[in-house]
């Protein structure tokens, strides 16, 4: 037998075992309530019948004579009536609730006393439930009672006190109770036998109709069909399965939609990786072939000019590599900023520096636009130079000769805000949303072989690092614009 088929006959006992146990309950809780019910029906109703015994007996048998009992008429007349109703039993009191005598069909009388004060509340309600009073036969189990004054010459000489539900009445209610009970529990038991078994073959074919519909979308989702979801079930233990199913499925292809990027990246970067670097790999190794195999026919002049070439390549090839190695570091979060204080004007001033060689070969003009006294920032100075360094090669591989690149730094509400513009070619407003995807690489005919277009995408990683995004304003032919803001410096940090 498998764990799966265990947990489910488990799962089906325990049920089985729970509905048992709350049948059997309810007809126990049923069977008290009806017999208390019928208990008190036949107690209220008895009253209502023989309530007035007492008073009759007072007016007419006079069973006191000089405040004593009477019994030569009275016992006769009492015993007469007592065998016509054998749930009656009669006695006398003083006006202190002392029994004096009775009339009962044996000798049993355990209490010669009953309290006085019940007997007088009996006699003062007129309308509602009246009040149990004591059995002397039964000492401690109130019985309901009937009673009334005798008196004599118009004084009070006692009470005629009739207990309405005798020992015999007791005993053969009681053996009818039995009988009563018995034949109620096995109706109750056979009736709600019958009613669990229509409930439960309904309640079981809805639930598992349910469970079958849920199986078949899960069994679809299982052979490939990722749109199939739950329909329905929104409530209870159900619309929790449905839920978590739709989620989980919601999650599933997600993860598949993202794998699928993923591998259509890798492929992208595979073929990206392989076009970017064959071409400096191709000139080193031509370059390197030629000096091999003409070594003795090249001038000193052509030997250098060729390691000149080879030199440039290997550089490329370097750069490539270290941008790769800088975004992949981005990318698996390996990378964390070492956050402090610096002028953004010393950090741009020397950077510019070091880009003067290249501009002067290229024919193109560099310029600071730096507001006065401006505040330092607070942020990574590694990384910040990283980003402006990435700005300033992609606005040189698209300005023209004759360009012009201007970083402008400027004071701003949320801090200092740097832009890096050049007077290129420009970007389309279709194209800007792109331009920050990774290895993503606009206008590769304007400018050829000049790298995998991750720079852009460094800067946008390194920038979300610093709690920053980059922003670009651009149109085609006039030139392009970026843009960031880094926190000014506080006390508090950044």
């Amino acid at each position: 037998m498998s764990v799966k088929t265990i947990r489910g006959n488990l799962l089906f006992w325990k049920i089985a075992a729970v509905f048992s146990i709350l049948l059997f309950t309810l007809g126990v809780v049923y069977m008290w309530i009806a017999s208390n019910l019928s208990r008190s029906y036949y107690t209220t109703a008895h009253q209502e019948l023989y309530g007035n015994i007492a008073s009759h007996l007072a007016d007419f048998t006079h069973p006191l004579k000089n405040g004593r009992p009477d019994t030569t008429v009275t016992h006769d007349i009492i015993h007469s009536m007592m065998v016509a109703n054998p749930s009656v039993e009669v006695y006398l009191l003083d006006t202190a609730g002392r029994i004096t005598d009775y009339v009962v069909p044996d000798k049993s009388v355990r209490r010669h006393q009953v309290n006085i004060n019940t007997v007088k509340q009996w006699l003062t309600v007129r309308n509602g439930e009246r009040p149990l009073g004591d059995n002397p036969k039964q000492p401690g189990e109130p019985s309901i009672f009937s009673a009334a004054p005798v008196y004599e010459n118009g004084k009070l000489t006692g009470y005629v006190y009739a207990v309405l539900a005798s020992e015999t009445q007791r005993n053969i209610l009681n053996t009818l109770n039995s009988d009563l009970s018995f034949r109620l529990g096995k109706f109750i038991f056979l009736s709600a036998l019958l009613i669990a078994l229509v409930v439960g073959v309904i309640t079981f074919f809805l639930i598992t109709d349910s469970i079958c519909q849920i199986a078949m979308v899960v069994r679809r989702f299982k052979e490939g069909d990722y749109d199939a979801r739950i329909e329905g079930h929104a409530k209870g233990n159900l619309g929790v399965l449905t839920s978590t199913f739709n989620e989980m499925a919601d999650v599933i292809v997600d993860n598949f939609d993202k794998i699928n990027a993923t591998d259509k990246f890798r492929q992208e970067l595979i073929a990206n990786i392989s076009h970017d670097l064959r071409t400096p790999l191709s000139i080193t190794q031509g370059y390197i072939e030629t000096l091999m195999i003409k070594n003795d026919n090249l001038t000193d002049q052509e030997k250098s000019r060729y390691l000149s070439v080879v030199l440039e390549s290997t550089k490329k090839l370097s750069i490539l590599v270290e941008q790769l190695f800088q975004y992949a570091k981005l990318e698996a979060n390996q990378v964390a900023p070492e956050k402090e204080q610096f002028l953004l004007n010393d950090l741009v001033s020397d950077i510019l520096m070091a880009y003067q060689l290249k501009a002067k070969e290229s024919n193109i003009g560099l310029h600071l636009d730096a507001a006065a006294n401006l505040p330092p920032v607070f942020a990574d100075i590694a990384l910040t130079e990283r980003v402006l360094q990435n700005l300033i090669d992609n606005a040189f591989k698209f300005s023209p000769p004759g360009g012009k690149i201007t970083i402008q730094l400027k004071q701003t509400a949320a801090g200092i805000q740097v832009q890096v513009a050049d007077t290129g070619i420009g970007i389309a407003p279709e194209d800007q949303a792109y331009i920050f995807e990774r290895y993503k690489q606009l206008h590769k005919d304007e400018a050829p072989k000049k790298g995998m277009g991750i720079g852009l995408a460094i800067v946008k990683k390194i920038l979300e690092l610093h709690q920053s995004s980059i922003h670009v304003t651009s149109s085609p032919g006039k030139g392009a614009a970026f843009w960031f803001v880094l926190p000014a410096f506080s006390k508090t940090g950044a």
